[in-house]
């Protein structure tokens, strides 16, 4: 029996670091996602069923352009973003699960009141930037599995679909741990297209045998999985 993987982190504690201080500093306008919510946002986009343009997304994130104190700062604060992004995708897709930037517990805490809730709304918030692509194929599976990052994100807490679960701490719990292999399903449903159908070999006709209408192919169905 195999055990889990241990979750991969998408960028080293240094990179992490130099984010969370330039997020935390003036040249960041005041309505930006944090460093917790930008990695939501991003493996989010890692997910994502169709591609984003970078531009969209950069201009989204910041709410407006950084006051960069030069090039290179832009520069490499934009690939450190688009590294992340990246490396997410490669750990998805080698069926690995991203290691997140906070505890998966509550602790009795209302999500909205923790990273968890940061994390989960800056996920949102990347699903908001092409909302009809996440819902257009398999609209059922799609909304089965993001509502525990709605319900954890605090942006629909008005809605009364999300008034069950916001008041149960046990189930809020529940999907708190399960925010990794959850984002790996998300991943699975939108990024791995399913297998094609296998044709199946002709009938060989009994030797001797006329052609025409005799020994048809049966054609089998071939399996689809995600």
């Amino acid at each position: 029996m195999s055990e889990t993987p241990l979750p991969q982190p998408l960028l080293d504690d240094d990179a992490l670091d130099y984010l969370d201080d330039f997020f935390d500093s003036e040249r960041v306008g005041p309505d930006a996602l944090d460093l917790i919510g930008t990695h939501g946002y991003l493996v989010a986009l890692a997910v994502a069923p169709r591609e984003v343009p970078a531009a969209t997304w950069v201009a989204e994130l910041f709410q407006g352009e950084p006051d960069f104190a030069d090039d290179a700062e832009r520069e490499r604060v934009l690939a450190l973003l688009e590294q992340l992004r990246h490396n997410a995708i490669e750990a998805l897709e080698q069926g690995l699960l991203p290691e997140l930037l906070f505890e998966l517990t509550l602790d009795g805490i209302a999500p909205e009141e923790t990273p968890i809730g940061d994390w989960c709304a800056g996920f949102m918030e990347a699903v908001f930037l092409d909302e009809a692509a996440w819902f257009e194929g398999d609209e059922e599976s799609a909304a089965a599995l993001l509502l525990p990052f709605m319900a954890l994100s605090g942006l629909f807490d008005d809605e009364p679909d999300m008034a069950e679960l916001a008041g149960s701490p046990s189930q809020l719990e529940e999907l708190v741990a399960q925010l990794p292999e959850l984002v790996l399903d998300l991943y699975l449903l939108y990024r791995v297209p399913p297998e094609k159908p296998k044709p199946s070999p002709q009938r060989k006709r009994p030797a001797g045998a006329k052609g025409g209408k005799g020994g048809k192919g049966g054609k089998g169905q071939g399996s689809r999985k995600r």
